[in-house]
């Protein structure tokens, strides 16, 4: 089956926030208010009962002239090859036949690997349940032949659901355009990133300059664990418990002999 993907165009936002909502709506979050920080963002960052966010990020290049705003929906990559799936040691994130990465909240044990994982640090802890939620693409919606919650009340169009390839055709058509027509630095954002990404981005301007990372990577300590620890983690319990008692015997051993040559010594 091919991939299906939402393609997100900044320049057709105007964050009015209608997809965080639906987002809320959909899944049955509550709530989560936060202190004024200064600007319009209603949260610092997704968290574990908000899955989708628009950033508001400030830009004053020239002193000269006036600020510019960047809006940006945030909310999990559904990268092509998920690290979070990965160095889940209970098998509780998969990923469905279409692309979307999503979580078993009935194996997941809260151990926060897939958090430490994520080079875009979206996967976020639940006290309460002690679980880490993360957007899930409302594959549930999708399965029954529906489009994702966010894509269906964009009233402006920004948000579009469906294949990868096409929506890719349809990026880099809205590129040339805008690159043409006042933004010689709008680039697709997602088509190569860590090998490719589910979740496609039109931006106006350079990465950078609507905080995403220009080269995301995977923690290094990541990949030591998958190649390393984790392959071989079935029998490095036992032995290290085998280790541990044969230290424990020659420590004994060793201790008895230091004795009878103590005895001996005082005869």
């Amino acid at each position: 089956m091919a991939n299906l993907t939402n393609l997100y165009d900044v320049s057709k936002c105007t964050a009015c926030r209608g997809c965080q909502v639906a987002c809320k709506d959909w899944n049955q979050l509550p709530a989560v208010i936060e202190p004024f920080r200064g600007n319009y963002q209603t949260h610092e960052d997704t968290n574990a009962d908000t899955y989708t966010i628009i950033k508001f990020i400030e830009h004053e290049d020239d002193p000269a002239e006036d600020v510019t705003w960047n809006f940006i929906k945030y909310q999990c990559m559904h990268c092509l090859d998920p690290a979070c799936m990965k160095v889940c040691p209970q098998g509780a994130i998969s990923q469905t036949n279409w692309g979307a990465v999503i979580k078993d909240y009935d194996k997941c044990i809260g151990c926060q690997y897939c958090t430490y994982a994520c080079p875009f640090e979206i996967p976020k802890y639940r006290k309460r349940d002690d679980i880490v939620t993360k957007c899930t693409l409302c594959y549930d919606r999708v399965e029954e032949g529906l489009t994702p919650a966010c894509a269906r009340t964009c009233p402006t169009g920004a948000l579009q659901f469906g294949d990868r390839d096409e929506l890719l055709e349809r990026a880099q058509d809205r590129v040339k355009f805008l690159r043409a027509n006042g933004f010689p630095n709008a680039t697709i954002y997602g088509k190569l990133e860590l090998g490719g990404l589910n979740k496609l981005y039109v931006l106006t301007d350079t990465p950078d300059k609507f905080d995403l990372p220009v080269n995301p990577k995977v923690p290094g300590q990541i990949t030591f664990w998958q190649n390393w620890v984790q392959p071989y983690f079935g029998w490095l319990i036992p032995l290290a418990l085998a280790g541990s008692a044969v230290s424990f015997v020659t420590t004994r051993i060793l201790a008895g002999k230091h004795g009878e040559h103590a005895e001996g010594g005082h005869e």
